[in-house]
């Protein structure tokens, strides 16, 4: 059943409008309140998929409404109700996040299409959220050492924005993490996140990787092919271990920043793309730039936010957090029952030395739960963690 509410202080039209939607469909389930404050106490208790909300009232106008309830539910499409003399109120309640406007008397055919295409919306919106929400648990950053919760207050100052952010840290430490994070929740989120790991490229490919080519512009390009900026356009590309791009991939990287514009190789044809760039190393880049491997300009474009991601040593109050997650996680994975880690087996994992980091952490753990007994005891992790 779709649940839809009814806010008009006009108790005729009221009246129209539950018999209109009523008749309509079985499946619309009509709600009515006669002014604003009373469709506010409702909706603070009910949830709904659409609201129909009249813009003069007394009380509390629809624009208050408006404005109430995109700030507590904001997935509820609002369909403005509007007088003969409120057309310009009701266009400009669409930039305030009005769904539509529709005119008293309502014109049936219009109220119905309109209601019929916010409900779909709200099921998108709604199915979005439940597969960001997924997406989220495959990203989620587990831990509360002061370290962690830093970058987890910085994620959420800086994700809304369109600085860039240069991550660094040393390999597995879960740079990945924070790009998903800082792209998940900014504006860009419903856009795509094309990632890009640069040492994993050869050099002589890496351009054609970014920035697509035309056909004929080497010997294998027989098709013209985008890159993965096109491909990122709307949303954010991260640029995995950047420390290892070549000088000449640097400098069309950098033009892209400073233009908004990628040329493909073979071409002189410039192609507009709006990108958000994050990117990470390993790397120290200003050791790079001294020994002539890395453009300090490019760094600075970069380096506009820096996110330094802690080695797991550096962070070993987390991992009795991080042995139960991935615990839950990889049983999950096998279809096996969650195993329990003795306390004693937790203080040992606390006093290895983690030079693989989060990585290794997860392979160790996902040993113990295969090779370890019933509850993973201090002689499994002697016996089946050591190195």
């Amino acid at each position: 059943m779709a649940g839809i509410l009814i806010i008009e202080d006009e108790a005729a039209i009221r009246r129209v409008l539950v018999k209109i939607l009523s008749e309509e469909n079985q499946g619309y389930e009509v709600f009515e309140a006669e002014d604003g404050l009373a469709g506010m106490e409702i909706l603070k208790k009910e949830d709904f998929d659409l609201v129909l909300c009249d813009i003069k009232m007394p009380k509390m106008d629809g624009v208050e409404v408006l404005e109430a309830v995109k700030k507590i539910k904001p997935e509820i499409p609002m369909v403005m109700i509007s007088g003969h003399g409120d057309l310009e109120t009701a266009v400009n309640t669409m930039k305030l996040g009005a769904f539509d406007y529709i005119s008293k008397p309502p014109d049936l055919n219009r109220l119905l299409n309109t209601v019929r295409i916010a409900l779909d919306r709200k099921e998108l919106v709604v199915e979005n959220t439940r597969l960001k929400k997924k997406v989220s648990k495959n990203y989620e950053m587990v831990g509360e050492s002061p370290a962690i919760v830093q970058i987890k207050d910085m994620i959420e100052k800086v994700a809304p924005t369109e600085a860039r952010v240069l991550i660094t840290g040393p390999n597995g430490t879960g740079k990945e993490l924070v790009a998903h994070w800082l792209h998940q929740k900014s504006e860009r989120s419903n856009g795509p996140m094309i990632e890009v790991n640069c040492a994993a490229i050869p050099s002589e490919l890496i351009e054609s990787e970014l920035f697509g080519h035309v056909k004929g512009a080497f010997t294998s390009a027989n098709k013209d092919r985008a890159g993965k900026f096109e491909a990122a356009n709307g949303g954010t590309i991260f640029l995995d271990e950047v420390g290892d791009m070549s000088l000449s991939a640097q400098a069309k990287v950098l033009r892209a920043l400073q233009e908004n514009k990628v040329q493909r190789v073979g071409s002189d044809k410039d192609i507009k793309v709006d990108v958000r760039v994050i990117t990470a190393t390993n790397k120290n880049l200003k050791k790079e730039i001294e020994e002539g491997n890395f453009r300090e300009d490019l760094y600075h474009r970069l380096a506009v936010i820096l996110i330094k991601v802690p080695s797991l040593n550096d962070r070993r109050e987390d991992i009795p957090l991080l042995v139960d997650y991935f615990s839950e996680k990889i049983s999950s994975e096998h279809g096996t029952a969650k195993k329990k880690f003795s306390s004693k087996a937790i203080k040992l994992l606390q006093e290895y030395d983690w030079t693989g980091n989060i990585r290794e952490l997860r392979n160790v753990v996902e040993r113990l739960i295969i090779l370890g007994g019933k509850e993973i005891s201090e002689e499994d992790v002697k016996l089946f963690a050591s190195k």
